[in-house]
């Protein structure tokens, strides 16, 4: 007899191709659709060519254009030129600058429940709220699904949280989203599967869920899966869409790895204090500290709710003198939806300044705030200097609280506001029946007339890098010792000084790590092969493989951590930079920036075939936190993770060896040794 599925378990059944739903080993998974956006999407279109692909052999792909809109020269501009041809000549459809940001708006276009999605965007995951196996994943990996590859990961933990309850007034999404921040930090769910289930669902509107999948990326879950139920057809006839609504569910009985249960009713506003996601505490204990900056929009405060709420508190008042009170549509639909319900206006006449409808100042594209003064933003991360301020203070909350907060200039309790205005609870008369615009989608032409189409190239977008292979001894120095949570932020810096040179890897490269060390780049350059010695979780946040390629580019061939996020490290493979783990800790310790290491042997230790799996008492997983109960499965096997091969590190500064052990699959051992995927690629053929 089969075993009840959860709803995640169905979406892996039905798109594997590869490997066994055992938690921890490899499986490939076939992909239905793929977004990129522009900050990632020019290496993608250029993956593409190199693969030498004809036409996207996925159901549907979609190339959006907003992170890189702000066009203060030229590059931008060229940018979205390359885009668009490489969209028509490869059969993708193409989103315009201004049309909106792609998570929200795939999920109003293109989203369908039931189906695989991934993109060169971490927060593609949002699109879980439809229904949808959603996952965020680097460039490469996208280009290969686009060319009909399988995705492949390490089958992850399925997670349960069942909701229970009714938010309270004043209390939304959001908070529910940084309450699981607040329990279990940025890395409460690496290598898991959020799925959310339980009556507190039946209050959660579609896009709800879509703020809340859409930071399940911030806890490092490689994606969050909510059914598909009568919120989401209820979404779908809105878009008028409701033909491409399937209902799915977990069966009845079936069981999670692991289970929580988040009380609704019981929550209260929170807020993210900088500079990590993970630093959560109720707003109440943050409330009187001063702020220059409040911004409501991006992809994880999407809907016309969102926006609908915030206009609605600030109607008929004036924000606080010293606010820079700001507005990010996230779609074309959202804008003109906010609008014809007079949002908007109410919104502009509280001293609110609209700006264009993309990622914007989440991605540090504009709106950068003071140096040291504190923003409140309804962002997904605050990441030291993503803002584009290098000493920024970025804080992280719902509209309720940024709408309180902007109205009296300090951080403010949404419920303390209302008790002292006389406010009594919002109640949103949102019109049933979206604004629906598609005239900034272009289709993808047919493929007669997409054979035709030339590329247009512009001189700051360089050509991809060539790859060697990696040597079989590996010398070279510790040229940064850092510690956890460094993100791809810091790796390969956003914001409006580099974004625009996404495409142009040499000068891009002259940005990397110079958020934790400046001269990062001329000391690479003048060392050649080197290595970087990490703490916990490196490369957390966004799926950008530049973060991977330009390290590479300045001779980073070796990444000694004691863990990693899981995109970074996919990444980190994809590119031949070799990612190993301390198989002791306390080994990150003795070794110090400077200190020259070897490895030898590495064509053997990469070569050899997986050793067996480890028994249940020697299992390696993930820690999990005191909130969390392990499910009983008296009925089925407990899943072991594969035997995790052991190289060594010799200290030749310190006369000292570390084992180091790596989760590398076959498939990427291959590529790590060729130099990357692409080599790996052009020597098979």
């Amino acid at each position: 007899m089969t075993e009840p599925l959860t709803a995640a378990q169905q979406l892996i059944e039905a798109h594997l191709v590869e490997g066994r739903t055992v938690a921890g080993e490899e499986i490939g998974l076939r992909v239905d659709q793929t977004l990129c956006q522009d900050a990632t999407g020019t290496l993608v279109m250029q993956e593409l060519e190199a693969l030498g692909l004809d036409r996207a052999r996925t159901e549907l792909s979609v190339q959006y254009v907003d992170h890189n809109i702000l066009q203060a020269d030229e590059r931008n501009a060229e940018d979205h030129l390359f885009l668009r041809s490489a969209a028509q000549r490869f059969g993708l459809w193409y989103s315009k600058p201004g049309n909106g940001v792609s998570h929200p708006t795939h999920m109003q276009r293109f989203g369908i429940p039931g189906k695989t999605l991934i993109g060169s965007d971490s927060h593609t995951c949002a699109a879980g709220a439809l229904g949808m196996l959603a996952i965020g994943t680097g460039g490469l990996d996208v280009a290969l699904a686009i060319a009909g590859e399988p995705l492949y990961l390490r089958m992850p933990r399925i997670w349960g949280i069942r909701l229970d309850g009714e938010l309270p007034d004043w209390v939304s999404a959001k908070d529910v989203i940084l309450e699981l921040l607040r329990r279990h930090g940025v890395k409460g769910g690496l290598g898991r599967i959020l799925e959310y289930h339980g009556p507190g669902l039946a209050g959660l509107t579609a896009m709800d869920r879509h703020v809340i999948a859409n930071m399940g990326a911030e806890l490092g879950a490689t994606a969050s899966v909510f059914p598909a139920d009568e919120a989401v057809r209820d979404f779908l006839r809105s878009e008028g869409r409701e033909e491409d609504f399937v209902p799915l569910a977990a069966e009845p009985g079936a069981a999670y790895d692991l289970t929580e249960e988040v009380d609704l009713a019981a929550l209260e506003p929170l807020i993210a204090e900088p500079s990590s996601p993970g630093n959560v505490v109720p707003v109440r204990e943050a409330a009187g500290t001063p702020v220059h900056q409040v911004v409501v929009g991006s992809s994880a405060n999407p809907g016309l709710r969102d926006f609908a709420m915030a206009a609605a508190m600030v109607k008929g008042r004036q924000t606080a003198g010293r606010v820079s009170f700001d507005v990010n549509p996230s779609s074309r639909e959202v804008l003109q939806d906010m609008t014809r319900t007079g949002a908007t206006f109410d919104l502009i006449a509280a001293g609110a300044r609209i700006h264009q409808s993309g990622c914007m100042g989440c991605i540090g594209m504009g709106q950068a705030p003071a140096a040291g003064r504190n923003s409140l933003r309804t962002f997904p991360r605050n990441f030291p200097g993503r803002s584009g301020t290098p000493d920024d203070s970025v804080w992280l909350c719902s509209p309720e609280t940024a709408a309180a907060s902007a109205l009296t200039g300090v951080v403010t309790d949404p419920r303390a506001w209302a008790l002292r205005e006389g406010v009594g609870p919002v109640v949103l008369e949102l019109p049933e029946r979206a604004s629906v615009n598609r005239a900034m989608l272009e289709a993808p032409l047919p493929p007669e007339r997409a054979a035709r189409v030339v590329l247009e190239r512009g001189p700051n977008i360089s050509a991809l890098p060539d790859l060697d292979p990696l040597p079989d001894t590996l010398e070279g120095p510790v040229l940064l010792r850092v510690g956890d949570d460094v993100s791809t932020d810091e790796i390969s810096p956003a914001g409006a000084k580099a974004l625009p040179y996404r495409s142009n890897l040499p000068r891009l490269a002259e940005f990397t790590l110079t958020r934790i060390d400046p001269e990062y780049p001329r000391r690479a350059r003048k060392a050649g092969p080197h290595m970087i010695v990490a703490g916990e979780n490196y490369g957390q946040g966004s799926s950008r493989e530049h973060a991977a390629i330009t390290p590479r580019l300045l001779g980073l061939r070796v990444v000694i951590a004691k863990s990693f996020a899981r995109i970074h490290w996919q990444n980190l493979a994809n590119f031949g930079v070799l990612a190993v783990e301390f198989a002791d800790p306390a080994d990150y310790d003795r070794i110090e920036q400077g200190d020259v290491l070897r490895m030898d042997g590495l064509f053997e230790g990469l070569g050899r075939s997986p050793e067996p799996a480890l028994t249940r008492e020697d299992e390696l997983v993930v820690d999990v936190a005191d909130e969390l109960v392990v499910a009983p499965e008296p009925e089925r096997p407990e899943p072991s993770v594969p035997r995790e091969p052991v190289l060594w590190v010799h200290n030749a500064t310190r006369h000292e060896d570390y084992r180091v052990t790596h989760r590398l699959s076959a498939r990427q051992r291959d590529a790590v040794l060729a130099g990357g995927v692409i080599p790996a690629l052009a020597a098979a053929r």
